[in-house]
């Protein structure tokens, strides 16, 4: 049972809500009642600004890297034989951003994975995931879509990693790459709504001096 365990605490940190916690200390009321009703931090920046929503990215990063990081911890303290490290590890990662998407504590309806996903690779990748915020900031900057934005970081997390691999021979464990292929697949159902409105043109582009409580679509 013990070899389970930081796979169930990991699940349950990726389920804390940290949007609606944060807006509710706040005195701003459930999130989840104003703009798109997603409790994730673009939401709550649309609605009630950058600086209340920099707690919850703060929060939804710092949930997932502790995640993995109690995780890594606990496979020592316990003397988990169950699985390798690396595949325990990023077992436990993917479980988080699942919880995330999926948390127990709101009906298994959460946010969207991303910040999530950047708080596991973190920990697990740093360099890597430096990039792939890179490429987030700047594809933010020139489309002003966020969903588009995380689609296309979360996907250049696996792209440079390949590249490390195959091109500058570097011994890149594949069971990442397979994370980031994971990673892809999350944030795609959880943004496939945002994929519909960018094809079709109606995405909404984001902007921190958006007139609160008037975005109808989610990011």
């Amino acid at each position: 049972m013990t070899d389970y365990l930081p796979l169930l605490i990991a699940y349950l940190l990726g389920g804390i809500p940290f949007g609606i916690i944060v807006t509710r200390l706040a005195g701003k009321g459930d999130i989840r009642s104003y703009g798109s009703g997603n409790i994730g931090a673009t939401n709550v920046a649309r609605v009630c600004g950058f600086k209340t929503a920099l707690w919850v990215y703060a929060g939804d990063i710092g949930k997932a890297a502790a995640a993995v990081l109690i995780a890594k911890w606990l496979y020592v303290a316990l003397e988990i034989t169950l699985l390798s490290p690396h595949l325990y590890f990023v077992i436990a990662a993917a479980i988080c951003v699942l919880g995330s998407i999926f948390p127990l504590f709101l009906k298994f309806k959460g946010g969207k994975g991303v910040n999530a996903s950047l708080g596991v690779v973190i920990t697990l990748m740093p360099l890597e995931a430096l990039g792939a915020f890179v490429v987030f900031l700047l594809i933010a900057f020139i489309t002003r879509m966020i969903s588009l934005a995380s689609i296309i970081s979360v996907s250049s997390f696996s792209i440079i990693l390949l590249l490390e691999k195959y091109y500058f021979n570097r011994p890149i464990e594949m069971i990442y790459i397979f994370l980031g292929l994971a990673l892809i697949c999350f944030v795609i159902v959880s943004h496939r709504k945002n994929i519909s409105r960018i094809l079709n043109g109606s995405e909404p582009k984001f902007s921190p001096s958006s007139e609160k409580h008037e975005v109808n679509n989610h990011v």
